[in-house]
Parts: C-alpha cells; structure tokens; sequence
C-alpha cells in the first residue's frame, strides 16, 4: 500500500464524518452535472472517496463505478450504499492509474477534488478521454492553490513526508484548463465557485 492510501485511509472515519465546506456549491454542482445525465449512462467516478457524490446521481444514470485509492474509504461507501439501498453503484479499490477498461466505456466521468492529489495529471485526463465515449462528458472539480495560496508549494513536500499530508499538487485553473484541452476535450462549462479556490469544469469528447 502506497504512502497515499494510508494517508486516507487512516481519515476515511472523520472524512465521512466531516460536513461538506460549501453545501450551496456542492448542490449547483450537482445541478450542473445532472444536465448531462441520462438514465441510459454508465458513469465512471474516480477518487469517490466515501462515495456521497456516486449515491446522490446514482438515480439518474444506468450504473455507475466508482473508485478510490483508500480501501477504508471504500468500505465505508459500501455500507452508505447498502444503508441507502442503492444497486446500482459499485464502488471498487483502485487509482485511475492503474484502473483497466475498454475504450469508450463510459458516457460520463467524474472526477472531483482529485485532479490536484495526482503525480500524472496531464496522463489521468488522457485516460479518461480514452475511457469515454465519443461525444462523452468529464465533470471535474480541482483544488487551484496555485491561484491564491502558492506558498502552499514550500509546504506540501514537508507536510507530506511528516504525514500531515497526502500529494497535493499546487496548481492553477489555467494549469487545469490547459491540461484538459491538451487532452482534447472542449470545455462546455466552467464555475469558480465560492473564494475562487476551485474549479468546477464540464469537458465534452470531440465526437
């Protein structure tokens, strides 16, 4: 097991336990990202943590997978799931990297508040174009630091190697922009929500 998923697998209790920072934003979010669901979809969604995000659009889409680097964070997302009722998430430990489907399988990914935590950001947003469908959407929402705490920079390493920490990468919205044209989306929505701290972005495969 990496440095990473002990990390969070050590604060998966009180990351379940801890309430969403900004309830109003996370609600547009959701919003948003209803607009491009259907119930026909299969969705991927990696670093679900414990799966809140997967559960709540669950009843909007045919299936979704979710996955997570922390097999504590996992376990919890199964018994919400269960406790819930809900058959059509199946949550499974497993980083993008290293997770394995066909091509074009999926109408929709998600990945929120994780862009930021990966060594390969550039090579994650590949696969993920890789992994949808043509015409397919990315939903994301990135940490940016690099926008308005970039000292965060001389930090993180320490925090990091002390284990305060996991990876954080000190990034900004246009580092994230940037990367997602690069892998050839086209942006249809982007939303700098509360203190300008994130970015939220709804990316579309060229068809």
């Amino acid at each position: 097991m990496n440095k990473d998923a002990k990390f969070w697998d050590r604060h998966a209790v009180g990351y379940a336990k801890k309430p969403v920072a900004d309830e109003a934003a996370y609600q547009k979010k959701l919003e948003i990202t209803r607009e491009y669901l259907r119930p026909d979809m299969d969705v991927l969604e990696f670093g679900c943590g414990t799966g809140s995000t997967a559960l709540v659009q669950a009843p909007y889409v045919k299936s979704i997978l979710a996955i997570d680097i922390s097999s504590k964070m996992i376990e919890i997302a199964r018994g919400k799931a269960e406790a819930a009722g809900v058959d059509n998430v199946t949550f499974q430990v497993a980083t993008i990297e290293d997770f394995e489907a066909p091509a074009g399988s999926f109408d929709v990914v998600m990945g929120h508040s994780i862009l930021h935590l990966l060594e390969g950001r550039d090579a994650a947003i590949a696969k993920v174009y890789r992994l949808l469908k043509p015409g397919g959407v990315f939903v994301s929402g990135t940490v940016c630091l690099g926008d308005r705490m970039a000292w965060f920079k001389l930090i993180a390493p320490i925090g990091r190697f002390l284990g305060f920490f996991p990876l954080v990468k000190v990034i900004t919205a246009k580092d994230v922009e940037e990367s997602i044209a690069a892998a050839g989306f086209a942006i249809d929505h982007k939303w700098r929500p509360g203190k300008g701290l994130s970015i939220f972005i709804v990316a579309k495969k060229s068809r």
